[in-house]
C-alpha cells in the first residue's frame, strides 16, 4: 500500500510539473489590441508641382483619410502659413466637445461682452448685453464666420478670451499639431505675425472635428438665419452647394494668408479632407480642393480584407483546464488602399507557440499581418476566444483518479 501510495503522489506531482512547464513563446501580457493602419502611400512633400498628380494651386495642401488619417497626398503640407478663419475649426472643435462633455448645452443662452462685440471682419454685429443661444453662435461660426460669435463662445467655455487661447494651444499639443501656435479663436491676423500653423496640423484638427456628427448640422447647411430671419447667414464655403458629399468644413481669406480652405466630403464609406492654404484667389482655393477630392476619391477605396482563417492555428495552453485555445480576429477589419491594391497583399500569422495560463478572454496570442509591395499596411491582433483557467492541484487531482478509473487519456 505504501509504495502504491508513493507511486500515486508520485504521478500528481510529475503531472503538475509537465502541465506548469516554462511556455516556449509567451504572450502573457493583455496588451493594446488596437489594430494598426499604415501608410504606403510615397511622400508627395516635394519641391516641384510638377512631380504631384494634381495640380496645387496654393503655397501648401495636404488630402487626408478622416477614418484613418492615412495621408493620400500633400505638398509642403509643414511649411508654418496664416490660417485665418480656419482657425476657427478649433474653435468649432472646443465647443462640440465642452457640448459632448455636458460642460455646455446648445439651449444656453450667452450674454454677448464688450469684447466679443468689438471685433470686426465677418461678424453678425453683436451688440454688448444682447443675450443668444449657443446653437445660433455656433450657427454663426460655422456658416458665416463670424469673429464676434467665435469670440464669444470662446468666453462662454473658458471664461474669458485669454483663457479660451490658452485651451486651443492646449488642445493642439494634444492633438499633435506640433507647428501651431493661436492668438484668438477667429484667425484675424491684422495686428500680429505669430497665429501660424500648417496644412498638417489643420488636417489633424479637421478628422478631430469630424469625429463629432453634431459639426454637420451647421458645416453642410448653405444658407439660414438668426434673430427670427432678420440675420442672413450665407456658407463661405461653396463647396457645400456645389460638390456632391461635401460635408464641410471652414474657409479662411485675410492678405497675410491668402484664401485657404479645409474641404471634407464623403462618398459612400470614404470621407476625405482636403486642405488647401495660401491660394492667390477663391476660385483657385475652391478648384484645388475639388482637386484633390476627385484624386481621392477616383483612387482609393474602403476594402474589407479577406482574411484567411485557415491559417490560424489552435495555441497550447500551458497549465490550463482547457489544453488548446483559439485565436480570432476582433472588430472592423476595412482598410483604405488603392483601387486595384487589395489583390496583391499578402497574409502573415504569427502566433504564440504556447501560452501560460490563466489566460483571460481576448487576450493577445499574436498578430494577422498584410504586407503591399514588401510593406505592412495593416496588422490586426489575433485575440483568446475565451478565458482559460489555471488548472489547480484539486482539478490535476481529479484527473488523475479519473484516468485511473478509467484508462482514458488527460486532456
Amino acid at each position: 500500500m505504501k509504495k502504491c501510495f508513493s507511486l500515486f503522489l508520485s504521478t500528481i506531482f510529475i503531472f503538475q510539473f509537465i502541465i506548469t512547464a516554462n511556455a516556449k513563446t509567451v504572450t502573457k501580457e493583455n496588451e493594446d489590441v488596437t489594430p494598426v493602419f499604415n501608410s504606403v502611400t510615397t511622400s508627395q512633400n516635394k519641391t516641384s508641382k510638377e512631380k504631384l498628380p494634381v495640380e496645387i494651386k496654393a503655397k501648401s495642401g495636404i488630402l487626408m483619410d478622416v477614418t484613418t488619417g492615412k495621408v493620400l497626398l500633400e505638398y509642403n503640407a509643414d511649411e508654418k502659413l496664416f490660417p485665418a478663419s480656419v482657425t476657427k475649426i478649433m474653435t468649432m472643435l472646443l465647443v462640440v466637445e465642452a457640448i459632448a462633455d455636458g460642460k455646455i448645452a446648445l439651449t444656453d443662452v450667452v450674454v454677448c461682452s464688450e469684447n466679443a462685440s468689438k471685433k470686426g471682419g465677418s461678424q453678425i454685429w453683436l451688440e454688448p448685453g444682447e443675450e443668444m443661444t449657443v446653437n445660433d453662435l455656433l450657427k454663426a461660426t460655422a456658416i458665416g464666420s463670424a469673429n464676434d460669435a467665435a469670440t464669444l463662445l470662446g468666453e462662454y467655455i473658458s471664461g474669458s478670451e485669454e483663457a479660451f487661447i490658452s485651451l486651443m494651444n492646449e488642445r493642439a499639443k494634444e492633438l499633435g499639431m506640433n507647428n501651431t501656435h493661436f492668438e484668438n479663436a477667429t484667425g484675424l491676423d491684422d495686428t500680429t505675425d505669430t497665429p501660424l500653423t500648417t496644412a498638417r496640423d489643420i488636417g489633424i484638427m479637421s478628422i478631430e472635428l469630424m469625429k463629432h456628427d453634431l459639426i454637420t448640422d451647421y458645416t453642410t447647411v448653405w444658407m439660414d438665419s438668426l434673430r427670427n430671419g432678420e440675420t442672413e447667414l450665407v456658407n463661405t464655403n461653396k463647396l457645400v452647394r456645389f460638390y456632391s458629399g461635401t460635408t464641410g468644413i471652414k474657409t479662411g481669406t485675410t492678405s497675410k494668408a491668402g484664401c485657404c480652405v479645409s474641404a471634407s466630403a464623403k462618398r459612400d464609406n470614404l470621407h476625405l479632407v482636403a486642405v488647401v492654404m495660401g491660394s492667390g484667389n477663391s476660385n483657385d482655393r475652391f478648384e484645388t480642393a475639388k482637386t484633390m477630392l476627385n484624386y481621392g476619391f477616383a483612387n482609393y477605396k474602403v476594402t474589407e480584407l479577406k482574411i484567411d482563417e485557415t491559417a490560424f492555428t489552435d495555441v497550447e495552453v500551458l497549465g490550463g483546464e482547457t489544453k488548446y485555445i483559439k485565436p480570432y480576429v476582433k472588430g472592423d477589419t476595412t482598410i483604405l488602399l488603392k483601387k486595384g491594391e487589395s489583390e496583391k497583399l499578402e497574409q502573415t500569422v504569427t502566433l504564440a507557440e504556447n501560452v501560460q495560463s490563466p489566460v483571460t478572454k481576448n487576450q493577445k496570442l499574436g498578430s494577422v499581418k498584410f504586407t503591399l509591395a514588401g510593406e505592412c499596411v495593416a496588422e490586426f491582433p489575433l485575440l483568446a476566444t475565451n478565458e482559460v483557467k489555471k488548472l489547480t492541484f484539486g482539478t490535476s487531482l481529479k484527473r488523475i483518479l479519473h484516468f485511473l478509473a478509467s484508462g482514458e487519456k488527460i486532456g
